[in-house]
């Protein structure tokens, strides 16, 4: 019996759920975009929204009522929703549990947010990898065209909304929302310059918005419920739940849906069960692989988004990594910024050529080659990527260096001062050094 009230996930956790459009209807599904298209004017969708303080789940907490009013509203200019369904931070997988298990929450979710701005069609831009997401999707979107929910006459209000399913080809960089527009638009997924945003110059130059799928299966919830029930879960500035997605070193990884602003704590040791073989907690990213590292003591702080930026990190997709005392911090850096180096777009040259910098330091460090002078080059070449770059990748890349050299310097430094890996199993200094 879970602790708190499911919400995105109550479907999911009830026995025997299909996930099929049958299903969904059973438990209340498409009530919400029935209601919003008979009693609410585009715009008044718009404002409910606003009040209940949503903030998009995809990484940034904008708040999402804001955001959909940026569109211009002169009906005469087409508008389009794009659905940011590529989650491909490290550690994440929520998003790719909603739409496996439950299509059709996300697809009510975003026919409410088309017809709030004025869209009369929606991509769903989905990762390339999610090959059984693509399917479930694309079944779950016959089954809505069938029953008159997608189309031209949206049950019955004489509504137009089409929704399409996109397939991305697995950049990590296409869930940044400008790229993923490039994308869509049969380019190669790269960010462009801010401004123009968005909202005025988008997608084929029209005015869009791209929405996280967790933040689009809140909708029909808030709908429902209204906005007075949604505040009153998490805090008054990160209202609502939020999916975690908990991996690493303990022992019942997966997704849990809990209240805004719990403590960390509780997320690790009573939902997730605690760190694995009773050892220690040693770091824990919060908000996916280019959220700052947190230490032990962090375990007080609370899941919000306030919460987490002011204690230097930040809540970003909802992916918390924990590990043990038996992780070597210096191989936790080089792993990720591997992956960081691997999936730069290579517009900006300080992202491109940094990250490889970046890299090869790291490894020199782990590998039992470092020398006296490489913490401060490391640090030198994070000041030179960080606010440098089109997109916030460059900010996410130095994350786990900085950090890492800020709670565990002493790692670093042993390993350059013994010219091996202290942790032992990775001992891999070379003859001669």
């Amino acid at each position: 019996m879970p602790k708190y009230e499911p919400v995105l996930l109550k479907n999911i956790l009830t026995p025997g759920y299909a996930g099929d459009l049958a299903a969904y209807e059973r438990a209340g599904g498409y009530q919400a975009i029935r209601k919003v298209l008979k009693e609410y004017q585009p715009e008044q969708v718009i404002d409910l929204v606003k009040r209940s303080g949503l903030r998009g789940r995809g990484g940034a907490g904008f708040p999402t009522g804001t955001k959909w009013s940026f569109i211009p509203k002169d009906p005469s200019v087409p508008k389009y929703l794009c659905v940011n369904a590529d989650e491909s931070e490290p550690g994440t997988f929520k998003d790719r549990e909603l739409i496996e298990r439950d299509p059709h929450q996300m697809i009510e979710g975003t026919l409410i947010a088309a017809y709030a701005i004025g869209a009369k069609v929606a991509y769903i831009y989905i990762r390339g990898e999610f090959t059984l997401g693509a399917k479930v999707l694309a079944r779950a979107l016959d089954e809505a065209r069938a029953k008159g929910y997608i189309g031209t006459n949206v049950c019955g209000s004489g509504r137009e909304i089409q929704v399409w399913l996109h397939r991305g080809a697995g950049a990590y960089i296409c869930g940044e929302e400008t790229a993923l527009i490039e994308s869509i638009e049969g380019k190669r997924g790269l960010p462009r310059a801010k401004p123009p945003f968005p909202a005025i110059n988008g997608l084929y130059q029209r005015p869009t918005v791209v929405n996280n799928v967790e933040t689009l299966g809140n909708l029909p919830h808030i709908i429902n419920r209204g906005v007075e029930w949604y505040t009153s879960l998490g805090t008054a500035k990160s209202p609502g739940t939020r999916i975690f997605s908990v991996s690493g070193h303990v022992n019942r990884p997966g997704n849990y849906e809990v209240p805004l602003g719990i403590p960390l704590r509780e997320l690790i040791e009573e939902h997730a069960g605690g760190v694995r073989n009773g050892h220690r907690i040693k770091a824990i990213i919060p908000g996916g692989a280019s959220a700052a590292f947190f230490t032990p003591e962090h375990l007080d702080v609370k899941l919000d988004f306030e919460s987490v930026a002011q204690a230097g990190s930040m809540l970003g997709s909802g992916g918390v990594t924990i590990m043990d005392e038996t992780t070597c911090m210096v191989w936790a850096a080089y792993n990720l910024m591997g992956f960081f180096h691997h999936e730069s777009c290579g517009k900006c040259t300080p992202c491109r050529e940094g990250s490889g910098w970046l890299h090869t330091i790291l490894g020199r460090i782990e590998h039992g080659e470092g020398r006296a002078e490489d913490l401060a080059q490391l640090e030198h070449l994070c000041g030179n990527i960080a606010g440098k770059t089109v997109c916030a990748f460059g900010d996410a890349e130095v994350a786990p260096v900085l950090s890492t050299l800020k709670h565990f310097r002493e790692e670093y430094e042993a390993h350059i001062r013994e010219k091996r890996c202290p942790m032992g199993e990775r001992v891999l200094a070379h003859a001669g050094h």
